[in-house]
């Protein structure tokens, strides 16, 4: 799910070493998949069954390595397949109220070797954790929608919220992103705590690095990489098949 989760704003900091692809260096670089043959972890959960209390979440989300600051639009350059890819999304001023819950809005655009149109929905709890509430998505191919798999509310067929930004990034065990039977069930884990890396919209070190993958398809692998104080920065994995590459570049203040 490249277009879920790439939300950033903030300054950069540092610097990075080693090289990991065309305008991207990595300090000790992860193994990352580069074909659509790489495995995925396997992952078994007991029965989820999160508590959801309204009053202990807010739509201020705050967690320093998923800030969604109103009125920003980050801009991201890729690549699917070696073909352009460019993904904006943008933290709204509007709200949705999912299981007694007031969530932020946040939408992106991906136009190039994909063409994709999703509403997400994330509000943040007492603690500091980012829980991620659904997603409206829509594939399109010449202005037409040719798909909405993926799609799920939390609280409509057995659908229900999951984390996917924790309070306290140390490398664990996996957690659930999102939950619906059989159609939605990204896990993730964090696997490090302290990478660098250098892409176009600057150079971050202490970075969190998460290794992601869908209980549904296990040939699914990506590693997300989210700097303190601004998000998600680069992602680099294989999704529904294919390769993709995708790089922070540039980050957009509305009135």
């Amino acid at each position: 799910m490249i277009r879920k989760l790439i939300v950033a704003t903030g300054a950069a900091a540092v610097l990075a070493a080693c090289s990991s692809g065309a305008g991207t260096t990595l300090a000790s670089p992860i193994p990352i998949p580069s074909s659509t043959t790489a495995p995925a972890p396997r992952y078994s959960f007991p029965p989820y069954h999160p508590t959801i209390d309204p009053a202990k979440f807010t739509t201020n989300v705050t967690n320093p390595y998923m800030p969604f600051p109103v009125g920003t639009t980050a801009v991201y350059l890729g690549t699917r397949d070696g073909a352009p890819l460019r993904i904006e999304v943008s933290v709204t001023r509007e709200t949705k109220t999912i299981l007694g819950v007031k969530c932020i809005v946040v939408r992106d655009i991906v136009t190039g070797a994909l063409e994709e149109r999703t509403t997400d929905w994330y509000a943040q709890d007492t603690a500091g954790n980012v829980w991620y509430f659904g997603e409206d998505t829509k594939e399109l191919k010449n202005g037409a929608v040719t798909s909405t798999a993926g799609t799920w509310t939390a609280g409509i067929d057995g659908a229900l919220p999951g984390i996917v930004m924790p309070a306290h990034v140390t490398p664990g065990g996996p957690y659930r992103e999102e939950y619906r039977p059989g159609v939605a069930e990204d896990v993730a884990k964090i696997i490090r705590d302290n990478a660098s890396v250098n892409v176009p919209s600057g150079s971050y070190h202490n970075v969190v690095v998460t290794e992601n993958t869908d209980l549904l398809d296990p040939s699914k692998l990506e590693h997300k990489f989210y700097a303190s104080g601004v998000g998600q920065v680069y992602l680099n994995g294989v999704v529904n098949g294919h390769h993709e590459v995708v790089r922070l570049t540039q980050i957009l203040t509305t009135k």
